[in-house]
């Protein structure tokens, strides 16, 4: 019997993994994007598809812990000077859409003739973005860190505080509401209040002590446990003082996005998140009822169509209303229009307390879900409806039937001083770049750039790779440096490809994509600049050059060894400023070894000298 338990269960988690897996390379092939392969996958193995889950509730409550992962690690990258420089924007322009987007959900019910309520409880609850879904998106376009990015996730951390007072409005507008003394919701408010403070002072007085007694043991297993506890800690903390368990884990990685554990931390966390984030929207769209769904099909399909179209008409007019770009403010809308998993709670505390009964709560948890899976939809036809700014190509020529026998690819301030080289010896010399400012201000130095994507095979034939020797990738990006690195190598997989790397993890990438040489684009100038500091402070210049020839030596030590390890091997050949044994010398001795006497040089095979 326990061989037969135990083989279930495994046959369970070998079917949320294949579905994960085979889902998310097809759906991300056709461009519609991972969170809808997951959802899919979800509603095909759930019980309203194949029926390999009967119930998705027990899953969808684990899988939340991705969620709470996910916001930790994005805590992790918001300093707390950072965090202070966003005020504004969590406490002014989120809380204004939130307020906005409110009384417009709530008109929509309204005005379909639901009590104010439940249209409230519904209104609200659509409210509540989806923390995973925009993160994830975010992050898949690379946008977290910027202007936009920033001013989306501000929105997102104030609806997650927005669940406290939410709930406290349900449990008021209950028909057992007036029971609740007003020294009851005080209390309530107090203790949330009062996790926050102790949260904050635990973090910032106990959590790097702990990590650096843990670190001193040097087991890499209790380190992982003790970043799963801060995590789940925190979570937990914040749960049970009726706050967001993704806050809690938030603020745990503010707190810590300081301390010299953060990348450990990371790393430790990364793997975690992933999988329960994929499991989270597997869980999603097994929670879809599909029996809801049919019996109020009319119902379901106008709400969803309403909720979506009054929430991205709110978020809109505030955007525009605080002179955000209609690019900017129309993307915004498109991105945040789906109501979230923090919906779901304040929906089954609407339905414990008598606001809503539990077909309501079924069909306003299909509406959520079903406008969960449309935002993927909804931003592939955004594209198509804001078109890429497309840039004038007056002046400047396509890259078409180029034969240099050396293509570089972007012409920065990296690219340009690589060139001078080349062309002083009489290189032939092929320059194609995305940027067209830069082109017409190259023209005027007497350079001759064309205009090409080298993320594109057609333009790197039409740019002469066929006929290059060499190609040099002098881009700025490095996820672009790698893309193009794989293009080149797959389809001319002989050329010799050198590439700029932007930082040591990037050289990594490079190096196991096949390139045959590639340099840190502040390596050499960082060496020099150091060089030159010490002799400015009076150290000999033969001594300056075997110092920098060893920190050469050290560098490629360690390299070799992350090349067949991971990014945090060979750290014994770099030299801290914390007082520690100073690793063994990689450099070689100034003079050769010598016998001092002739029965050293009998075992040496070396003949003594003479005296």
């Amino acid at each position: 019997m326990a061989a037969e338990a135990s083989g279930s269960e495994l046959f369970y988690v070998v079917a949320l993994l294949a579905a994960g897996v085979i889902a998310v390379p097809i759906f991300k092939r056709i461009g519609l994007g991972s969170i809808l392969g997951y959802l899919t996958a979800g509603l095909v193995i759930g019980p309203f598809g194949l029926g390999v889950f009967s119930e998705s509730e027990a899953i969808l409550h684990i899988a939340e812990l991705g969620v709470v992962m996910f916001l930790f690690i994005i805590g992790l990258e918001m300093q707390p000077s950072r965090l202070w420089g966003l005020r504004r924007e969590i406490f002014g322009l989120g809380a204004l859409q939130v307020g906005v987007c409110a009384m417009l959900l709530t008109g929509v019910g309204w005005l379909g003739g639901f009590p104010v309520a439940q249209a409230f409880v519904a209104g609200a609850g659509f409210v509540l973005t989806s923390t995973a879904i925009v993160m994830q998106l975010l992050e898949e376009r690379g946008e977290i860190a910027l202007p936009k990015g920033q001013r989306m996730v501000s929105i997102l951390l104030l609806e997650d505080l927005a669940i406290v007072p939410l709930l406290a409005l349900v449990a008021f507008l209950a028909p057992s509401g007036a029971e609740t003394t007003l020294a009851g919701r005080l209390s309530e408010i107090a203790i949330g209040v009062g996790a926050i403070v102790a949260l904050i002072l635990a973090g910032r007085y106990l959590l790097n002590p702990l990590f650096r007694i843990l670190a001193d043991a040097h087991a890499r297993e209790v380190m992982t446990a003790a970043a799963l506890l801060v995590v789940l800690g925190s979570a937990l903390v914040m749960q049970s003082s009726g706050l967001s368990m993704a806050m809690g884990a938030f603020l745990a990685g503010v707190l810590l996005s300081e301390s010299t554990f953060r990348h450990q931390l990371e790393a430790d966390i990364e793997p975690f998140r992933g999988v329960l984030l994929g499991l989270f929207f597997l869980a999603v769209g097994m929670a879809l009822d599909l029996r809801v769904v049919a019996q109020n099909w009319q119902l379901v399909a106008v709400y969803v169509v309403a909720y979506m179209a009054a929430k991205a008409i709110g978020i809109y007019a505030v955007a525009r209303f605080l002179k955000t770009s209609h690019r900017e403010a129309l993307e915004r809308a498109v991105v945040m229009a789906q109501g979230g998993e923090f919906a779901f709670v304040l929906y089954s505390s609407a339905a414990a307390v008598g606001i809503i009964d539990a077909e309501a709560n079924a069909t306003l948890t299909a509406i959520i879900i079903i406008s969960m899976v449309l935002t993927p939809l909804a931003i592939i036809c955004l594209k198509y409806l804001i078109p890429r700014d497309e840039q004038s190509l007056e002046g400047v020529d396509v890259a078409d039937g180029l034969t240099g026998s050396v293509l570089i690819i972007g012409f920065g301030r990296f690219g340009q001083i690589a060139s001078q080289p080349l062309l002083l010896r009489g290189v032939d010399v092929s320059i194609i770049d995305n940027d067209v400012e830069m082109i017409q201000a190259a023209a005027d130095f007497g350079f001759k750039v064309y205009y090409g994507d080298g993320t594109r095979l057609d333009i790197l034939h039409a740019a002469g790779l066929g006929h290059a020797r060499a190609v040099l990738i002098c881009v700025d990006k490095a996820e672009t440096a790698i893309r193009i690195t794989e293009l080149v190598k797959a389809e001319f997989p002989l050329v010799t490809v050198m590439a700029r790397a932007y930082d040591r993890g990037t050289a990594l990438q490079l190096i196991h994509a096949g390139v045959e040489y590639q340099i840190r684009e502040t390596f050499e100038s960082a060496l020099v600049f150091g060089g030159s500091t010490l002799e400015a402070l009076g150290t000999d210049p033969e001594v300056v050059a075997e110092v920098v020839e060893d920190v050469r030596r050290r560098d490629a030590a360690r390299l070799e060894l992350q090349i067949t390890g991971d990014i945090r091997d060979g750290r014994n050949f770099m030299k801290g400023n914390i007082a520690t044994p100073v690793p063994a010398p990689v450099a070689q001795p100034r003079r050769p070894g010598q016998a001092l006497n002739e029965e050293t040089a009998g075992v040496l095979g070396k003949q003594a000298p003479a005296d």
